[in-house]
């Protein structure tokens, strides 16, 4: 049959490869703030964030005009680091003003997982050492470096042969980080555990780490992938948790919807790249100008519009009451990261059915299967947490109804 006579949705399921068998496809023809419309004018409250991509919201003005001032001078000029760009110089000179100094060193890329990639190869290169240590149920990205680090089998086993040289430890056991040695590259994890279903660091567990680190001499990678950039209630989450890492990544909400992503480190450690040999790590779209020109107008917005310290007020206005219903197992946050389990798989799922019935958006985690994910765009105001607030309630209601009557 020839495409024309295909809707979109058909084309979607036929032409375009799929992450799972059956994907929600439910359609957005436009987005502004925290709200997703429909062709039909059905409008959606976005609890999701596009996985904490709009951490300023959808199609925020400042970006768009950015986007809109760049795309009219040049869209690209040659791969990254050979030509000095404006917006790529701009966006480094903002981010390592809000950084210790310890972090005064950007490399721009297309994504996190390439962030990741990055941080490993240069991890690797700095210390003349094999091996990286990682955590249970952590997720780093989906190509092949960041999958032999991401910790859960199931993912991995049909990819196989990954990346040697991985060691596995528990989250906030403090007794495993006995396990890094002088033989360590480099210890990467997720200050948050994101995709285990919000797992909060215990107290000293990441000072610890540190600790550990400085005694081996092992560098510390922090993924802020998905906690970076207000997302936990400060800037960055190591701020929160009073841990500064020798490496950063980040990406996601860097772009504000466009596809950027950064590892960042001291010049020192990341010279190590440049010689020995050069093009230690290259690419070819990383830093691109218009994606880096919309991310220095993410920054501004998030210091000059957005309260991000908020965050874990509006949490508590969002899931108020929601813990006294019986299908809920536990409520795990940090700022707007928020994690709702249940006690049974069946219940998320259900669950997940009422909140797209009832025009709000949510999502699963990949390794925390009984609990969905709530994460709005930091630009929430308190009045919208406390709407939402109440058709949550009106949702748990009938869970509790259907499941416990």
């Amino acid at each position: 049959m020839s495409n024309k006579f295909l809707s979109e949705r058909e084309i979607f399921f036929r032409h375009l490869a799929l992450t799972s068998l059956t994907p929600p496809a439910i359609q957005f023809s436009k987005a502004q703030g925290i709200y997703l419309f429909t062709a039909d004018n059905r409008v959606y409250t976005d609890l999701s964030s596009g996985f904490s991509v709009c951490n300023i919201g959808h199609n925020h003005p400042v970006v768009v005009q950015a986007i809109h001032h760049q795309a009219d001078l040049y869209l690209h000029q040659t791969v990254y680091g050979e030509f000095v760009q404006s917006p790529q110089v701009r966006l480094a000179e903002a981010l390592v003003k809000i950084l210790p100094p310890s972090l005064d060193c950007v490399y721009l890329v297309n994504s996190g997982a390439e962030a990741i990639e990055g941080a490993m190869k240069l991890a690797k290169r700095y210390t003349s050492r094999p091996r990286i240590v990682t955590f249970r149920n952590a997720y780093h990205g989906s190509t092949q470096g960041a999958l032999s680090i991401t910790g859960n089998e199931i993912l991995k086993d049909r990819y196989r042969p990954l990346i040697p040289g991985i060691i596995q430890l528990q989250f906030n056991q403090i007794e495993d980080l006995n396990r890094i040695d002088e033989t360590v590259a480099a210890v990467i994890i997720e200050p948050v555990q994101g995709e285990a279903g919000v797992v909060l660091p215990k107290p000293e567990f990441l000072l610890r780490l540190r600790q550990r680190c400085d005694e081996t001499h092992t560098l510390l990678v922090f993924d802020e992938i998905q906690t970076g950039l207000g997302r936990t209630g400060s800037m960055f989450a190591f701020e929160k948790y009073k841990t500064i890492p020798d490496v950063l990544c980040l990406a996601k909400a860097l772009g504000g919807g466009m596809p950027i992503g950064a590892f960042i480190s001291s010049k020192n450690i990341m010279d190590t790249l440049a010689y020995d040999p050069s093009l230690g790590h290259i690419t070819t779209f990383g830093g691109n100008p218009v994606s880096a020109a919309a991310a220095c107008a993410v920054l501004q917005v998030l210091q000059n519009e957005i309260n991000v310290s908020e965050a874990d007020e509006k949490a508590r206005r969002l899931i108020n009451g929601i813990d006294n219903y019986k299908v809920v197992k536990e409520i795990r946050f940090s700022g707007l990261l928020i994690a709702v389990e249940f006690h049974h798989f069946t219940q998320a799922d259900r669950a997940l059915q009422l909140f797209w019935e009832n025009c709000l958006i949510s999502d699963r985690f990949l390794f925390c299967e009984n609990a969905l994910r709530i994460s709005p765009p930091l630009c929430i105001t308190f009045e919208e947490c406390n709407e939402a607030n109440k058709t949550l309630q009106l949702i748990f209601e009938q869970l509790d109804k259907e499941f416990y009557e």
